[in-house]
């Protein structure tokens, strides 16, 4: 095999062992997210421990929030060298900035979410007692 990559999964494998789909894994190879992925004699692809190494990383990533075209562009910084690292670095500070923001909006609707739980029987019991109050002067109207 070419560079000395040895074969460790098919795309199968590597989808199930990383909850993606099959069609993820090409368009990030596509995309050039991925390393080239070498194909077997039969035009399957073969992924190396290397090639794993580059979903895993990808993938979190994704689930960090990047979005494909800022990873588009930390691959390539990545593939030009070191000379970028510092570039490389800011988009990663970038993106844990944007995940923190993220997480600290998460906290307030659940911390609003648990108000609304623990208090609900409050404001249930406001709003049938709001229905009766309703109730009563409706009935009272008719009389």
């Amino acid at each position: 095999m070419k560079g000395g990559k040895i074969k460790v999964a098919t795309i199968n494998q590597v989808s199930q062992k990383f909850d993606l789909t099959k069609d993820t894994l090409r368009y990030w190879e596509r995309l050039g997210l991925l390393p080239e992925i070498q194909r077997n004699g039969s035009g399957y692809r073969d992924y190396s421990e290397y090639d794993m190494n580059w979903v895993f990383y990808v993938k979190a990533l994704r689930k960090a929030g990047m979005s494909i075209e800022a990873l588009i562009e930390f691959v390539k910084l990545y593939r030009d060298g070191q000379q970028n690292s510092e570039a490389r670095k800011t988009l990663l500070i970038d993106q844990r900035r944007e995940l923190i923001d993220k997480m600290t909006e998460i906290k307030k609707t659940v911390a609003y979410l648990s108000f609304k739980i623990d208090h609900f029987e409050d404001h249930t019991l406001n709003y049938e007692k709001e229905k009766l109050v309703y109730e009563e002067k409706n009935n009272d109207n008719k009389k």
